[in-house]
Order: C-alpha cells, then structure tokens, then sequence
C-alpha cells in the first residue's frame, strides 16, 4: 500500500526499516549457533533489544498506513471505495498467510500438519484490518472524536489486561481459531494482544489526517511522540506500580512486572520520532519502494527462509547452526536477495504475470489432453472387457 503524498513519504521509510530488521532478525534467530547467544554480550543484547522493537513497529505502521487510506476517502460508511478493497486485502493476507504455512507433500497425501493453523504476522494484520474497517463504520457518521478515542480504547484495554488474558488456553475452542488468541500451541503472534499496535497506528493516521494542514505538524508530531515515547519507556512501569500501591488492584502491579506492551509502544514512539526528524533524508526512491513492497518481501523471505510449501528451507539445513562470522554477512545478503527479487518482480509484475498465464494455459491444455487420451484408453478397455464377458457367457 503507497501513500501517495509527499509529506508522509516517511511512513514508508519506517516499513522498510522495520521489514529490513524483520529480515536479518528472523535469518539471526533462525540461523545463529546458541552457543552464540550470550545476553552478557554488549552487542548481542543490542541486537536483541532492537529485535524486539521490530514487531510493534511493523503492527503500528501497517495500520498507520491502511487507516490513512481509508479516512482520506470523503466517502462515510460502506459508499467508501477503500472499504471493499480493505476487506479483499485482509481476506488475501489471511490466505497467503495460511499459504505460507502448507506443505505441498502434505496436501498431495490429502493432510493438514499442525503448522497450518498457526497464527502469524499476517494473520493478524489482516484480522487487523477488519477490525479497524468495523471501528470505522461504526463510528464514521459520529462525532470527529469517537473513532481515534475507540481505537486507542481497544489499545489500552487490550495492553492493561493482558495480564488477566494471557494465561488462558481457550482449549474449549478448535485450534485453528484459539491460535489466534493463544501462543500455547505454537503461534507466534495473536491478535490479543497484536491488534493493539495496529490499532494504536490507526489512531495515529487519524491525528496525523486531522492535522495535516497545520503548518508546525512535524515540529509538535516529534515533540509530542519523543515526550510520549521516553515517558512510556522509563516511567510506565512505575506508574504502573504507584497505581497498584494506591488503588490494591493487583491487576496494575502484574502489568509493572511484565511491562513490554507499553515499553515496546515508547519505543514505536521514539522510531517515529527518529523517522520524521530525518525524513527531507529518506526520499531515496529504492528504499521507499522497500517500503510499498513489503508484502512480497515477506513472503519471499518465508519462502527461502523456512521453505514454505516445500520445506527445503535454510532453516532446514542450517537450524541454529551458524557462527556469527557466517551468519552477519549471510543476513546482509539475505535482505539485500529478498529485496531485490521483490523489487524486480514489482517493476516486470505485468510480464511475470502474463507468462505465468501462458505457462498455466499450456499446462492445463496438457492436462486436458492427457485426461482425454486416458478417457478414451478407459473406454477402450471397458469395451473389450464387456465383449470378453458377452463371450465367455455365450
């Protein structure tokens, strides 16, 4: 999804950063010998720590992105265009993401591996998306206040309980639908809480949209957003703690001990901030083509990474089995490949297309000639085996 006017040219910047960080942390993490992964290591906790930030911000501009699409539109409720395409845009993450986790051989011998129900980024951003389409509805004929106060209301909600929430199992519930509430099973991401972030990006692109004619907009956007972030980084927890003491719900002090929502929020906040102080600098147009391409991006890295489909992934072979010699420039080559190809499949879309359809058309034409020839060979041999049988009785 492109943002198409220049002032939010670093929205996109901030995706290709994030789905960078996403690329090298997953081939790391994947890759990396434990032996390694030593946290007393000033750099590989470095690493990490940025590892973490890597999620909630893809979340938070993902729905950044889609919410500012969606409200620049004058059209209100269900007469809005980009409604329609949300729908049949999370509808298509959902399956690619289910894509994703198939296994061919699998499929040829008519089974499903457990690996298919698991939730992941996908999944929830396009449960995201239908979300943030039900919040607009819902409230896009109200008052200006009451969509960005619902959105941050299902943030706030979703990070304050998140302690109450997140021991429960839902093991009254298939798999393929507690998936996407618990990581019991094996899912990565869930949409509670992961839905917050997104949301959280909703009610951003609703500030931002509101005041965007304001002429001081990037002077009191990074003020704001770094004042926000520092305070959510260091003094959430506590507040949280103080709240605790002060009211005797143990609720506030069991979000203080387990903090990374809204420390995880302070850091989004800060990126934010970073992005829009350089952002006259991240005009580069391959690096915001990284960032309107995310998607393919993801799903080749999927794909090579831990061999989607086939199975005969890196992972595969090299599952934590890597010296951090190999494994650094492995990750540089990993997103500097994955970018590329997604690249190049962006600029020849049209012509990778139309000789997918050719090849698919012979292929099938093949198919149905084959089918035909065995029909007739079929028809054959039961004739002669009818005449056989009439035979043999007379």
């Amino acid at each position: 999804m492109e943002i198409k006017t220049n002032r939010l040219h670093f929205i996109d910047a901030i995706r290709a950063w994030a789905i960078l960080m996403m690329l090298q942390g997953h081939f790391v993490d994947g890759l990396l010998d434990p032996v390694f992964r030593d946290t007393g290591n000033s750099m590989y906790s470095l690493w990490l720590y940025f590892r973490g930030i890597t999620a909630p911000v893809f979340f938070t501009v993902s729905g950044f992105i889609f919410t500012y699409l969606l409200i620049r539109v004058p059209q209100q409720g269900w007469e809005n265009p980009r409604i329609r395409k949300g729908i049949r845009r999370a509808l298509q993450l959902l399956f690619i993401g289910y894509l994703l986790r198939s296994n061919i051989f699998g499929l040829l011998q008519g089974k499903l591996y457990d690996a298919f129900f698991l939730v992941d980024v996908l999944h929830c951003i396009g449960v995201s998306i239908l979300v943030i389409i039900g919040v607009f509805l819902l409230t896009s004929r109200q008052k200006n206040w009451v969509m960005p106060a619902t959105l941050l209301g299902i943030t706030l909600s979703l990070f304050i309980f998140e302690p109450v929430y997140s021991g429960w199992t839902y093991a009254w519930l298939p798999d393929a639908i507690s998936n996407y509430f618990t990581r019991s099973n094996g899912s990565v991401f869930t949409i509670i809480p992961w839905v917050g972030y997104t949301a959280f990006g909703a009610f951003l692109s609703v500030l931002f949209k509101k005041y965007a004619s304001l002429e001081n907009l990037y002077p009191t956007a990074i003020g704001l957003s770094a004042i926000a972030g520092v305070s959510l980084l260091f003094f959430s927890s506590p507040f949280f703690v103080f709240i605790g003491e002060l009211s005797g719900v143990s609720l506030f002090s069991n979000i203080a001990f387990n903090n990374y929502l809204f420390i995880r929020l302070g850091d989004v906040l800060l990126v934010f901030a970073v992005f829009m102080i350089f952002r006259d600098f991240l005009k580069q147009p391959t690096f915001l083509r990284i960032g309107q391409n995310t998607l393919s991006i993801y799903v080749i890295h999927f794909v090579i990474l831990y061999g989607s489909l086939t199975g005969l992934g890196l992972y595969r072979f090299f599952d934590h089995a890597i010296t951090p010699g190999m494994v650094i420039p492995g990750a540089v080559l990993f997103m500097l490949f994955c970018s590329f190809v997604a690249l190049y499949y962006d600029t020849n879309e049209s012509l990778i297309k139309n000789l997918i359809t050719q090849y698919s058309q012979k292929a099938n034409t093949g198919l149905s000639k084959g089918y035909f020839e065995v029909s007739k060979l079929l028809i054959v041999l039961q004739d002669k085996i009818l005449r056989v049988l009439n035979t043999s009785k007379g």
